[in-house]
């Protein structure tokens, strides 16, 4: 296990996702307090998730699905590496292409058939962030899979800030939602196109090439089946409810929902980069046979998950009024209720990113496909007979719900891949909810002292301090040894 390389990963990912963070933070508050209206805000996010269900249909998995060929021969049979990487780009770009055309030409009866037809205009323009996006996201498949996180996190980074300069620029010069989406597709383009350059030079070129097993284009097509499926799910759990949203209720109920998601997924942003920095060791521990070091591997991230992201779902439920209160408006405190709920799915998020990519990278992608699927259908169903009676807290519970259920397939199945200990894993998780208890009551007993930014900061940054001394007592948090591991 190549731990330094883990770790320059994990540095990388963590930069680049926090300027992914500080980037959509400047983009919710200006555009959700300042340039637009809680019905735009919901406009530009139900475009936005017809977008991502579009681009499952533009990927097929097969982004994944190199990533685990390349993974797979890089050691063994590297002269097959650009026939993968050659063979799922045009595949990429073909059904792209036919989609994002697709999009475009529907978008006039998307927009009626949802009631919407604003809508349309920024569909069109969507389409083409469909492909850049698409791109974009292949190039980040294949950085990991050779296991250069850090590229990928240099090129995400120029992602996020052309992205935010480009939406806040367009959007203040008086462009409405369209000059916003169009500020989307130019910063996936820039990245698409730097990330392919790169790809190209670094990676495609550099490797001597042997024209491919003639029955390599049947296996990456086969393995991308079951991570369509999972694809396909995970499109039903993160875009089909806003979408659902948008049709029975309102661009204004839509907003609430999303900002509350929005807000939730700030927090992940080190559980997503631990996850995508570690999943690709536990295929190279699996093919040397050594799963015991894996097994430790994965019992680390998921003890650090619990000891952060316990106290964060009770921390999100604890201010989630204050916080949307002082940081976008009066105009957005119906969402409290769902950011609340969207607490518990911060921690079921955490595990599930430090989990499910590994599983991929085991060979138990079929299973947690099969999982997700199940989880997912449930939930829309939920969300169907829960949107009309409960709104859109009905729709935050049923995510929550039938996500929190994924989690529990996804643990399961690690532990018969991976040996684990699970009676260290049980005791952090009660320690975390001790420490956690501790916590809230201090921020319970000073939240009604909470007038504006500066109490909200203040009294998040005492929650923050007592949680590290309680950590650091316990024994769960060794300060020292976090930042050896950061510098």
């Amino acid at each position: 296990m190549n731990t330094d390389r883990v770790l320059d990963g994990l540095k990388a990912t963590l930069v680049a996702r926090a300027c992914k963070m500080v980037a959509n933070a400047a983009l919710l508050v200006l555009l959700a307090n300042v340039f637009l209206t809680p019905r735009e805000y919901g406009l530009l996010f139900l475009a936005l998730s017809i977008v991502g269900v579009a681009k499952l249909l533009g990927s097929l998995g097969l982004g994944r699905s190199a990533a685990y060929f390349v993974t797979k021969f890089s050691e063994s049979d590297p002269g097959q590496v650009p026939a993968v990487i050659r063979i799922s780009l045009t595949y990429r770009l073909l059904l792209v292409g036919v989609v994002a055309g697709a999009l475009a030409l529907g978008s006039g009866l998307l927009g009626t058939a949802l009631g919407e037809p604003a809508l349309a205009p920024v569909l069109v323009v969507g389409a083409g962030y469909l492909v850049a996006s698409s791109i974009h996201s292949f190039n980040a498949n294949l950085f990991q899979a050779f296991n250069r996180v850090p590229v990928s996190g240099a090129v995400n980074v120029v992602q996020q800030v052309v992205r935010a300069i480009c939406v806040i620029g367009l959007v203040a010069a008086g462009g409405g939602v369209v000059a916003a989406i169009f500020g989307y597709l130019l910063g996936a383009a820039v990245s698409a196109l730097l990330g392919g350059a790169i790809l190209y030079r670094r990676f495609y070129a550099d490797h001597e090439d042997d024209g491919g097993d003639p029955e390599l284009r049947s296996r990456i097509l086969r393995y991308s089946v079951p991570l369509t499926a999972s694809s396909a799910a995970n499109v039903l759990d993160k875009r089909i409810d806003t979408v659902l949203i948008g049709y029975f209720l309102t661009p204004v109920d839509v907003s609430f929902y999303v900002l509350s998601k929005q807000v939730s997924e700030f927090a992940l942003v080190p559980a997503g980069a631990l996850g995508f920095s570690v999943s690709p060791t536990f295929g190279e521990e699996k093919a040397k046979g050594t799963l015991a070091r894996a097994g430790r591997l994965y019992e680390s991230s998921l003890q650090y998950v619990l000891l952060l992201y316990v106290p964060a779902a009770v921390g999100i439920a604890l201010v989630a009024g204050p916080l949307l209160r002082y940081g976008v408006g009066r105009e957005y405190l119906g969402a409290v209720p769902v950011l609340q709920l969207f607490g518990i799915y911060v921690l079921f998020q955490a595990i599930t990113n430090v989990t499910t990519q590994s599983l991929d990278y085991l060979g138990r992608a079929r299973e947690r496909a099969i999982a997700k699927g199940v989880t997912s259908v449930a939930n829309v169903l939920l969300n169907v007979a829960l949107i009309p009676a409960y709104g859109v807290v009905g729709a935050a519970a049923a995510t929550v719900v039938t996500f929190g259920a994924y989690t529990a397939g996804n643990v399961f199945l690690i532990h018969q891949e991976l040996p684990l200990d699970t009676r260290t894993l049980a005791t952090t998780a009660a320690a975390s909810g001790l420490i956690s208890g501790g916590m809230g009551a201090a921020v319970l007993w000073l939240r009604p002292h909470v007038t504006g930014v500066v109490t909200l900061l203040g009294v998040v940054a005492l929650g923050v301090g007592i949680w590290a001394v309680l950590a650091t007592v316990s024994g769960l948090l060794k300060p020292r040894r976090a930042a050896s591991m950061l510098r």
